[in-house]
């Protein structure tokens, strides 16, 4: 039976600090890689992390900390990635042993820029990591309601059934309940292109669009969104499983959600250099905005709403014009 032995966490964010808490919860024992010495010196001191989830505190002699990412990797055999996706291929650069021996897990909702490769592609094209390696963690899920305790539910993706199932059962605890799939790429697709359906919400949502045009909107989002997937991924899935609609239902909608907020003050007329230095934290919709928008210059599926936001974010398309072309093609 397969055995993740030791799991190591990569990221130092918000999400990262949740699925900390959950797997150690479970291990008693993680590997976790924050970049920052001085972040590290805190945490220990603290016992929560300085700068995210404060409020999640951890017994630190649970966790074997380290800013050197090849002590990490050599050390443990299951690598959770939590690290926003621009960010990836830098981390990655430092590491210098191999990695298509571990079992990869990645956390991550974005594409990686430039590649515009979903994450588990690139460390299989890039590191050849065998997809049966290869996990991925679908929502919905926020970070703070997972360190509230509040109930969650986590789809564990993988081409290997069993590797996700024993993964799963991990993370699974009173407050958060798991199930498995083998549609990688989908769960994957699915939360890069939510993020931007999410930046949609949030500019409608700061030009005052009520809630009956934001219902149609998300609808119109599904139908986009399994357009998309059935493009790249032809399978027999249930796009109203909570993997898909309901990851794009709490981000679009929640206020803890980056990307509807980044939207909001695009839609109240922030510029988006002035919206990024404000927010201090990384939306990965505006990320994603982009990547998909050049991967789908190849598949052709018809995405207004992607459009859209490409158009308001790297066009400069005055918002009120771009939504009001939306608008209109909505029924």
């Amino acid at each position: 039976m397969f055995d993740c032995g030791k799991i190591a966490i990569i990221g130092g964010g918000s999400w990262a600090t949740a699925i900390a808490k959950i797997v150690v919860r479970s291990t008693h024992h993680i590997g976790w890689y924050i970049r920052r010495d001085d972040q590290i010196e805190d945490f220990k001191r603290l016992h929560h992390n300085p700068s995210y989830l404060t409020g999640v505190h951890f017994d630190t002699e649970e966790i074997r900390f380290s800013s050197d990412l090849n002590t990490i990797v050599n050390e443990y055999d299951t690598l959770v990635f939590v690290v926003p996706s621009p960010y990836l291929k830098n981390h990655l650069k430092k590491v210098k042993s191999k990695l298509s021996n571990k079992f990869i897990v990645t956390a991550i909702k974005g594409i990686i820029p430039d590649d515009n490769l979903s994450c588990s592609a690139y460390f299989h094209q890039a590191y050849n990591v065998p997809y049966d390696n290869l996990a991925c963690i679908g929502g919905p899920s926020h970070a703070e309601e997972v360190a509230l305790e509040r109930l969650s539910y986590l789809t564990i993706g993988c081409a290997n059934r069993e590797k996700a199932e024993v993964f799963a059962d991990i993370l699974a605890n009173e407050f958060i309940k798991t199930k498995t799939s083998s549609d990688v790429e989908g769960i994957e697709y699915a939360a890069v292109l939510k993020n931007v359906y999410a930046i949609a919400a949030g500019i409608c949502s700061g030009m005052n669009y009520g809630d009956n045009f934001q219902a149609v909107l998300v609808s119109n989002a599904v139908q986009e969104m399994n357009r998309f997937l059935q493009e790249i991924n032809p399978l027999e899935r249930e796009i109203t499983d909570s993997v898909y609609m309901g990851d794009l239902l709490v981000t679009g909608y929640s206020n803890f959600s980056r990307n509807r907020t980044f939207g909001m003050m695009i839609g109240k007329g922030y510029s988006v250099k002035s919206a990024q230095i404000e927010m201090e934290m990384v939306a990965e919709g505006f990320y994603g905005a982009k990547c998909m928008r050049d991967i789908n210059r190849y598949t052709h599926v018809n995405m207004p709403i992607l459009d859209a936001v490409y158009n308001i974010l790297y066009e400069k398309i005055e918002p009120r014009i771009e939504i009001k072309l939306l608008t209109d093609s909505f029924r």
